[in-house]
């Protein structure tokens, strides 16, 4: 990890900030407006606080517990947000592929955020 230099550099961050854009666009466009201050805020928000736990981490990091804790939260929203996800499947917002495509998504980076986390403790 010598060759990191800021969050921005970490491979998990990048793919957690890329999906939540994706998140973002396909809640906008899929998503009803009577979601949107319920489904659409809440799959968003969680998209969201994967990147923004990593880097508030990372600004920690001296703090091992602390950056561990950031990235336990972002591994939590991980969890959330598919929930979120089967939700708007359920209610046909997304089709199966969209809903598939990010689930996998989602696991993936959880089980980056975990091998980050075993690293550093």
């Amino acid at each position: 990890m010598s060759s990191i230099k800021s969050y921005e550099d970490l491979l998990v961050y990048q793919k957690a900030y890329t999906i939540s854009l994706e998140i973002n666009t396909l809640v906008r466009r899929n998503y009803p407006i009577e979601e949107k201050y319920l489904l659409s805020d809440q799959t968003i928000r969680a998209s969201r606080s994967i990147p923004s736990n990593i880097a508030e981490g990372w600004s920690k990091r001296k703090y091992k517990n602390v950056f561990i804790k950031h990235l336990v939260d972002a591994d939590g929203s991980c969890n959330e947000i598919k929930v979120w996800l089967d939700y708007a499947k359920d209610l046909k917002y997304i089709d199966n592929d969209q809903w598939e495509k990010h689930v996998k998504s989602y696991i993936e980076i959880g089980k980056m955020l975990n091998g980050v986390i075993s690293k550093w403790k």
